[in-house]
């Protein structure tokens, strides 16, 4: 069972890497927007970087950068993947992605009005645009960049594209088994919903929200066995 990849993003602390990975995320979210309470220089996330073992991808979050800020923090931090997450065109994506070398997530910050056909075409939009696009991180509208830390309605997601997405938006131990049985994405992000405070992580909470995901997952396996012998 490969089961629903797991980021834990706005790390800051050195203990906090190391609780995210003995929970067993897939993932590792550093957060370059410096008006964000969880924000790391380049040389932070160097630091913090180095003790993140093979096969657990560490991904920077930037809102907005030029392609030279984000050219600069790809020579210090050695990220393994972009994250933009601000009003960045498919272009403009395009090109940080290209001065890094490395894939990217595009965030979409849903509205109450957004439609399954706009999420399909904003999707299509980025990945003609470069081969480095992974795919769209689905986050909360609000009006204020980086993470809103709110739910939206999940059956605005089309079924076709929610195997590609990555969920993010008010995800918790609370409602994290709901949102992966109802949504059924690639991957979920959480942040403040496993924190003690802003940019300071729970390591119990961490360790209850992967597990809130892996029930899900157990309960999507075990009705995929009860269809194949039905």
């Amino acid at each position: 069972m490969q089961g629903t990849r797991i980021k834990i993003c706005g790390l800051t602390r050195a203990e906090d890497v190391a609780a995210v990975v003995a929970a067993g995320a897939h993932a590792i979210g550093f957060v370059f927007y410096a008006k964000s309470p969880r924000h790391v220089t380049p040389r932070r996330a160097a630091e913090l970087i180095a003790a993140v073992p093979p096969f657990v991808n560490t991904v920077g979050l930037f809102v907005n950068a030029s392609v030279d800020e984000l050219a600069m923090v790809a020579r210090i931090a050695p990220l393994s993947m972009l994250q933009f997450h601000g009003d960045e065109s498919p272009q403009h994506s395009a090109a940080l992605a290209a001065a890094a070398h490395r894939p990217f997530m595009q965030v979409f910050r849903v509205k109450a009005d957004t439609s399954a056909a706009d999420l399909l075409e904003y999707e299509q939009r980025y990945r003609a645009a470069s081969t480095l696009f992974s795919g769209l991180l689905l986050d909360t509208h609000v009006d204020v960049y980086g993470g809103a830390g709110k739910v939206f309605d999940w059956s605005l997601i089309p079924k076709e594209l929610a195997p590609r997405v990555v969920l993010s938006g008010g995800l918790s131990v609370q409602n994290a088994t709901e949102a992966v049985l109802r949504v059924r994405p690639y991957a979920v992000d959480v942040s403040s919903g496993v924190e003690a405070e802003k940019g300071i992580k729970d390591a119990r909470k961490i360790r209850a929200f992967i597990g809130a995901v892996r029930d899900a997952d157990t309960i999507i396996e075990r009705e995929k066995s009860h269809e194949s012998l039905a």
